[in-house]
């Protein structure tokens, strides 16, 4: 890391950083490039609302600078006045929000909206917003981000704050206030402020060796990737494949139909690929290069296994300075479930019922493959195949033949009509905005009902059309929710605004944008954690919508409106043919729902796999190979190839955010469908949107003000369970055991951290 000082660039070494120390003060990291900018900020016009059209670079790097000096002032000031104070002891309890929180949350407000608006261009635009550039925001706003909580006086004032209320039973503050200032203890506590002398200089050498070794294993991932390519000539392999993906894949897009085409190890690229090639050999071959990458048996400078167990040791001594039993232990401490054996009871019951289910799945293709042609047992590469061509022929679902019935315009129409009869909100279209593409649209979020205002309680932009030249090319995440700006009741009386991108096919020819069931599953799931950040209730900031939320919740809201799909209700008022407005038939309609429960075991299997290999892997000292055999076998019904590696190119649980929390991908799942459930409940309409608006008024509501467990308690009057969950996917099957053993309960309950109710 380089930065500024006296006009001299310095580069910053772990030597230099800690040669004296007993300096006390601040590391200013100063723009690489911007310009003298005016006290307001210069990226918003007098709506309150982002100038799109004359947001630049210099203008973005200019005003993150400002404003992340401005921050770290605001956290040295209140420094300087607590340290002032009487021997230690900070403000009044009463007076911690109002002396310390509320003038961070000021000064820090204008930050996160530049932010915001510098990742919204980058994924909207990124002509105007490169990586390089982003990186230098994004990195500078999360610098100053960090100053506030890795503040050793304010932690104590905050800390003690917190300590004497619950000492004098004290109601000073309310329920969103107490998690306001347990979030800034917490996150201050995981950050090692609490690790002094040897063990601090130790820690940071941790977290800067963790650092180079998880952006190893990510670049040798990503180079391995682009490796490997094969290209195929031969049309006849390419015949199952529809017309949209071999155009994806060609070299020359003209050439679509003729070829030749390109297959890489992009995870989008290679699914596809195993889904429509009907060459048994052409599969193995790009399974076994997809499973082997990174790996001793291919190319060993790419080889990922020695910085896997080092990033697997160096968290573990992480999370023993910390004190911590293991990292693991440590990430519970931002998850609904709370404890190891709270995740561990969830997935073992949901794996009870999924290795039956998918034992059957699997002899029920297996039979059917047979019966076309395919000689031999289903090896893992297979499945994929066949399992397409089985939902097509035996549950008629044929994805591409469907986007004739999904519209953009008709299918947005639905979305919006859904949200406004389930939530109490209009969503009405602002035109003549600023904006950064000429397709992209501005929607504001108005109440309903006979004491709404009339101004917005929030707004949010659309880009939903791909631009090859313009967007982030990332084909397996094809949609964003960004939270440009989060609402401030408290500080700055701001309200929330959103962005929704996603890379749907643009309008062609008089031809309205044609979204597959999987981009309509993208949409309502973006607009349902967009619905979380604009509806939010919390007054302050750093707990209003997403923010706050633990993190094996904070999917819920957007898999909750992708449960709300599935309803043949909401599938029809979303659907119509684009070119005469003919209902969807009906039997597409009970093929769309059958699709959410075709080889549902099989896939459940799968994810619980690798939830399991991600705990075990933070949970244990055993080598990355001896876990992965130990659990290989539980969850799958194939073999372990010999040569199979596939820890080794984990990016989301080695080097990505999600270690020891891959889980929570499948928890936010079972909250989902257990919420879903009351939806499902509720048969008339006037009981559906009551349920709606309970929905609303918590989880919407509530953000990460309120503990989840305590929010869905609040919903459902109970603590969750996986039932639901299994019931949705069609493998729920009541069981008896003797003895009074748990699977005796139609309704096992699967508690999170227990959380006293919030005011």
């Amino acid at each position: 890391m380089a930065v500024s000082f006296c006009g001299k660039r310095l580069l910053l070494t772990r030597t230099n950083l800690f040669a004296n120390p007993r300096r006390h003060g601040y590391i200013v990291l100063v723009p690489e490039i911007g310009e003298d900018l005016p006290e307001k900020n210069p990226l918003s016009s007098s709506t309150g609302l982002p100038e799109f059209n004359n947001v630049t670079i210099e203008k973005c790097v200019g005003a993150i600078g400002q404003q992340a000096i401005a921050a770290e002032k605001s956290v040295r000031a209140i420094e300087e006045r607590l340290e002032q104070g009487t021997a230690g002891s900070g403000p009044p309890v009463n007076d911690v929000i109002k002396d310390i929180i509320l003038p961070l949350e000021a000064t820090g407000a204008p930050l996160e909206t530049t932010w915001g608006i510098a990742k919204t261009l980058y994924l909207g635009n990124s002509s105007r917003m490169p990586t390089k550039s982003y990186l230098t925001i994004h990195e500078r706003a999360r610098g100053a981000r960090r100053a506030k909580f890795n503040s050793v006086p304010i932690y104590r004032t905050l800390k003690g704050a917190l300590e004497e209320a619950q000492t004098k039973k004290d109601d000073v503050f309310t329920g969103e206030e107490r998690r306001l200032l347990q979030k800034y203890v917490l996150e201050a506590k995981l950050s090692g402020i609490e690790v002094d002398g040897s063990s601090k200089l130790e820690l940071n050498e941790i977290l800067e060796r963790l650092a180079q070794e998880r952006t190893r294993f990510a670049g040798k991932r990503d180079v391995a990737v682009k490796k490997y390519q094969q290209v195929i000539e031969d049309p006849a392999l390419m015949k199952e494949f529809p017309p949209t993906l071999l155009q994806s894949l060609a070299t020359d897009p003209s050439q679509a139909m003729k070829g030749p085409w390109k297959i890489t190890l992009q995870p989008a690229v290679a699914e596809r690929f195993l889904e429509y090639c009907g060459d048994r050999t052409h599969r193995w071959n790009l399974w076994q290069a997809d499973t082997r990458k990174c790996s001793i048996h291919t190319d060993k400078s790419l080889e990922n296994s020695s910085h896997l167990e080092s990033i697997r040791a160096l968290r573990k001594r992480q999370a023993k300075l910390l004190g911590y039993e293991s990292y693991v232990h440590m990430s519970m401490e931002t998850k609904m479930a709370g404890s190891v054996d709270a995740v561990r009871n969830a997935l073992d019951e949901l794996h009870r019922y999924a290795k039956p289910a998918s034992d059957g799945e699997l002899t029920v293709l297996e039979r059917f493959a047979g019966e076309n042609g395919f000689r031999g047992p289903l090896d893992i590469y297979d499945v994929p195949y066949w399992k397409r061509r089985h939902l097509a022929t035996v549950h008629q679902f044929d994805q591409e033949a469907l986007k004739d019935y999904f519209p953009l315009p008709r299918v947005l129409a639905g979305l919006f009509q859904l949200a406004e009869q389930l939530f109490g909100v209009r969503i009405v279209e602002r035109v003549g905005m600023d904006v950064w593409h000429e397709d992209v649209r501005f929607y504001d979020v108005l109440e309903t009902g006979p004491d709404a205002k009339s101004e917005p309680i929030g707004g949010f932009y659309t880009d939903f059309y791909s631009r090859e030249d313009e967007k982030l090319a990332v084909p397996d995440n094809t949609g964003w929710m960004v939270g440009i700006g989060s609402r401030s009741a408290a500080a700055t009386c701001s309200r929330p605004l959103a962005a929704l991108i996603c890379n749907f096919p643009a309008p062609l020819y008089g031809k309205p944008s044609l979204l597959t069931l999987d981009d309509v599953q993208t949409l309502f799931n973006r607009f349902g954690k967009a619905m979380q950040h604009l509806l939010t209730t919390c007054r302050y900031s750093d707990v209003a919508g997403l923010s706050n939320v633990e993190w094996d919740a904070v999917e819920v809201s957007g898999h909750v409106l992708t449960h709300l799909l599935h309803d043949a209700a909401t599938i029809r008022a979303i659907s119509s043919h684009y070119t005469n407005e003919d209902p969807l038939p009906e039997p597409c309609v009970e093929a769309i729902q059958r699709r959410r429960t075709h080889l549902a075991g099989y896939r459940l299997s799968r994810e619980l796999y690798l939830a399991n290999l991600d705990l075990e892997l933070h949970l244990t000292s055993d080598y990355w190979l001896d876990v992965m055999k130990k659990l290989y076998p539980q969850y799958h019904p194939f073999p372990l190839d010999r040569k199979d590696a596939h820890p080794c190119s984990l990016v989301a649980i080695a080097s990505g955010d999600w270690g020891a929390a891959y889980y929570g991908h499948l928890w936010s799942r079972m909250i989902a469908a257990d919420v879903y459930s009351a939806f499902a409940e509720a048969k008339e309409p006037a009981a559906r949107q009551e349920v709606g608006r309970r929905f609303r008024d918590t989880f919407l509501a509530l953000g990460g003000g309120c503990h989840p467990s305590e929010v869905f308690r609040r919903f459902r009057g109970r603590d969750p369970s996986p039932t639901a969950l299994l019931q949705t996917l069609g493998i729920y099957k009541p069981q008896t055991v003797g003895g009074g053993g748990s699977g005796s309960n139609t309704h096992q309950k699967v508690a999170g951290k227990e959380e006293q109710p919030q005011q």
